[in-house]
């Protein structure tokens, strides 16, 4: 009986990391994607491990981590939102624009640009939820509506953001040796972890994703958490915005050009698929980060900038062909 017992333990113990695997196999690819990418970094350039260019990327990467974490619900739920690079430039010239000319206190700023970022966001949400359009025309839409309303209150100018506003806190602030917009990126990836996996928010975002239908008829109000989702993301983009503009001391309306390309590329990449109904925030993490350790590897070894919107590109490829085909081999097969 002993003897039993021992062995059906070892063939629990040798089939758990088969199961974890099996079940984990896009988190495992990105990540094993993440070393590959650092290892021929790392050997291809002399400063590409060193503390103070990983704390570059971590920095430079954090408005990146913040929306894709927002993106990963929407795209759970089997949408898209186009918009948020358009509106992460609106709130952060808006937000340089109440700084520099109106003269508002900066809690008054960042409170309003994050209230602006969800009105983009409800009205994404509104069209998509209450009126049943695709979101990728609705979000198509308001990219070009609110990245025109950027334009026309900048005038196409650079607005500064006043060297002494607290503002600039949240994009150059250091908070024990560690820049704080990484902070405000890892806060938001904990707490879209935590929502996902562990609310019952969470389980309807996946549970419309996987079926509206079946979800409406189970009594959640599939519309409202859709719509939710695209205000957190609206949200998202502001507080990068904000963040950015901060950061580099100025707000304009060419920030966030192609930024919706990066953020759907590392929700992708990180194996949340694009059919709905499954969504990982570890795997965005590391999508994200493969896409900032791509682009700061490429200027550490000298090779023009150019090559970066290709490298995204090839990888935006290459995570919509694994997640079709090797993810979701079933409805892939069935559409064929």
């Amino acid at each position: 009986m002993s003897i039993m017992n021992l062995s059906s333990s070892r063939m629990i113990q040798h089939s758990l990391p088969r199961r974890l695997l099996h079940n984990h196999s896009g988190v495992v690819s990105i990540a094993l994607f993440f070393v590959f990418c650092c290892v021929v970094f790392s050997l291809i350039t002399s400063n590409f491990l060193t503390g103070t260019n990983w704390l570059n990327i971590i920095r430079q990467s954090a408005p990146l981590l913040i929306v894709a974490t927002a993106m990963t619900l929407v795209i759970t739920t089997g949408g898209i939102d186009l918009s948020v690079g358009s509106t992460l430039a609106l709130v952060g010239a808006l937000s340089a624009i109440a700084l520099n000319n109106w003269g508002l206190p900066w809690p008054v700023v960042l409170l309003g640009g994050l209230l602006l970022g969800g009105l983009v966001g409800a009205i994404n949400g509104f069209f998509i939820a209450y009126e049943g359009i695709p979101a990728f025309i609705v979000t198509l839409a308001t990219l070009a509506v609110v990245r025109g309303i950027a334009l026309l209150v900048t005038q196409g100018y650079s607005i500064p953001v006043p060297a002494d506003s607290l503002f600039t806190f949240i994009g150059r602030a250091w908070v024990m040796s560690i820049p704080m917009p990484a902070l405000i990126g890892i806060m938001i990836l904990v707490i879209g972890h935590i929502v996902l996996n562990h609310m019952r928010f969470g389980r309807y975002v996946t549970a419309i994703g996987a079926n509206a239908e079946g979800a409406r008829r189970s009594g959640i109000n599939t519309k409202a958490v859709t719509m939710k989702v695209y205000i957190i993301s609206g949200m998202a983009a502001a507080l990068a915005g904000m963040i950015i503009t901060a950061r580099l001391g100025s707000g304009s309306s060419n920030q966030g050009e192609g930024f919706e390309l990066q953020v759907i590329a590392a929700v992708v990449l990180g194996s949340t698929s694009l059919f709905g109904g499954f969504g990982t925030i570890i795997g965005t993490l590391l999508g994200a980060l493969s896409i900032a350790v791509i682009q700061n590897g490429l200027i550490l070894s000298h090779i023009s900038p150019f090559y970066t919107q290709i490298a995204t590109g090839t990888i935006i490829l290459l995570a919509i062909w694994l997640n079709t085909r090797i993810l979701n081999p079933t409805r892939s097969a069935a559409k064929g």
